[in-house]
């Protein structure tokens, strides 16, 4: 018998894309889960962004998923936008509506969230100060995350001091938390008491420059995340597990953030398993 059960897709929207690996994580999970879909990259620029986002429904898609440079101007873009994502003020995941209308999110905070969850059982945000490193776009998202779970207290540095300060204002009011900016030059300073330190900025990656942070001040109690995947562990993350603090590498964010968009668009919540981390290491 042929199956004319027509195939579900999906995929991811960026400029460039190439470098994705959100088509290998859904992949495997269509694959796992025996689902008849498909999920692409889809290499779109600025000037065609809308357009092709206002396209989905009539070029077949349940959805996609939206990175680098369209965040913000999904946001703008689609029909209704999740209070979570208007907070944030960006959109990373669109589900296509049976009408055709687009409904936009935000996972980049569950999936930090469920990612320190998954790596270290302990992990309670309300434990405690984070220190977040960085004030872009993943930044925003992990502090807004944050602050609903309960953290007490953010401290937020950046290179930029200006942009850090732009965040909190942004975002004060968030929770019963509070935001405190500090100052790049005494970064090591604010690590003192603090329950988790998180890296969101490019320091560290491959090709990129090595944090400079000294972690004395930082209690072994403290949880350590980096949201850098690539390298897997990075310095700051290796000098925080050899002197015995608790570490969390950044791929499960990556993995995590793409369960609820999965969920919208082909009917189930995937699991995280250690297949998957593998076969998302693997190369090809």
């Amino acid at each position: 018998m042929i199956d004319h059960t027509p195939l579900i897709r999906a995929g991811v929207m960026g400029w460039p894309v190439g470098h994705s690996l959100s088509p290998k994580v859904h992949g495997f999970w269509l694959n796992q889960y025996g689902i008849g879909g498909e999920y692409l990259r889809l290499a779109v620029s600025p000037k065609d962004f809308v357009g092709t986002l206002k396209n989905l429904h009539a070029d077949g898609f349940a959805g996609a998923n939206i990175t680098v440079p369209h965040k913000e101007i999904a946001l703008a873009s689609v029909d209704e936008v999740h209070p979570l994502a208007q907070r944030i003020g960006a959109v990373n995941t669109v589900v296509v509506r049976v009408d055709g209308s687009l409904y936009g999110f935000n996972t980049d905070g569950f999936g930090f969230l469920e990612n320190l969850k998954a790596g270290c059982a302990a992990f309670d945000a309300s434990n405690g100060a984070a220190v977040i490193l960085g004030a872009g776009g993943a930044a925003r998202a992990v502090v807004v995350a944050l602050l609903d779970a309960g953290a007490p207290e953010v401290r937020l540095l950046n290179r930029t001091r200006e942009r850090a300060e732009r965040l909190a204002s942004d975002l004060s009011g968030l929770g019963s938390g509070t935001i405190t900016v500090g100052d790049w030059q005494r970064r090591a300073d604010y690590l003192e008491g603090a329950a988790l330190l998180a890296n969101t900025t490019t320091l560290g990656m491959q090709g990129q420059h090595v944090l400079d942070l000294d972690l004395s001040a930082l209690p072994i109690s403290a949880l350590v995340n980096d949201i850098v995947y690539a390298p897997l562990e990075t310095d700051l993350l290796a000098r925080a597990r050899a002197r015995g603090n608790a570490v969390v590498d950044g791929l499960g964010m990556l993995l995590h953030q793409a369960r609820p968009g999965f969920e919208a668009w082909f009917g189930r919540l995937p699991d995280v398993s250690d297949a998957l981390r593998a076969h998302i290491l693997k190369v090809d």
